[in-house]
């Protein structure tokens, strides 16, 4: 076998690897999700583990949001907002990675195929929007970027700007609204 046909298979087989190894952490997390609820008894840095395994699953959605919103009515929701938007950034680097590895596979995702379309044509600006829209599948837009060669660097700003705007947002409506709650029950005992 020629040297050119070694890298050729060398560098799918550590494609497929590095997929596989994406898959099998989705699994995983998905697995502990009972447990992983549990880190946020330990504050701050139990929200950004949190929110670095909520959203560190291909496509699967867990409850970041959720986990989030709780937070915001518990502690500073300024710190919470800033901290889970950059685990959230963190967790998406499986996406990014899928994209680096994989995307061949992706490529007959009709969803995937509209990721990479705008990332194409906005660049970071989708990445920040569509890391703002609360959905699931951030990841194909990860992918997209990783696909089409984004820096890593680059990815992580757009998706941070987009990820803690989100995070802020959720965090002071979980603020807002225990307020909201406590307000109520004083006048209606």
């Amino acid at each position: 076998m020629k040297e050119g046909a070694r890298r050729l298979w060398r560098g799918r087989l550590v494609r497929v690897a590095l997929l596989a190894a994406m898959v099998a952490l989705t699994i995983f997390l998905v697995s502990i999700r009972e447990q992983a609820q549990q880190l946020a008894a330990y504050g701050y840095p139990g929200i950004f583990a949190l929110s670095i395994l909520t959203n560190a699953t291909l496509v699967l959605p867990m409850p970041g949001l959720a986990i989030t919103f709780a937070a915001g009515a518990i502690f500073h929701p300024l710190w919470v907002g800033l901290i889970a938007g950059a685990g959230a950034t963190l967790g998406e680097l499986t996406g990014f990675t899928a994209g680096l590895t994989g995307h061949q596979e992706l490529e007959r995702v009709r969803l995937y195929k509209r990721m990479e379309g705008l990332t194409r044509r906005y660049g970071g600006w989708a990445i920040l929007v569509i890391a703002f829209i609360p959905n699931p599948f951030f990841d194909l837009a990860g992918a997209a970027a990783g696909a089409l060669g984004m820096p890593v660097s680059q990815f992580l700003l757009w998706s941070w700007i987009g990820k803690t705007l989100k995070m802020l947002v959720v965090a002071y409506a979980g603020a807002s609204s225990a307020i909201w709650v406590l307000d109520y029950l004083q006048f209606n005992p």
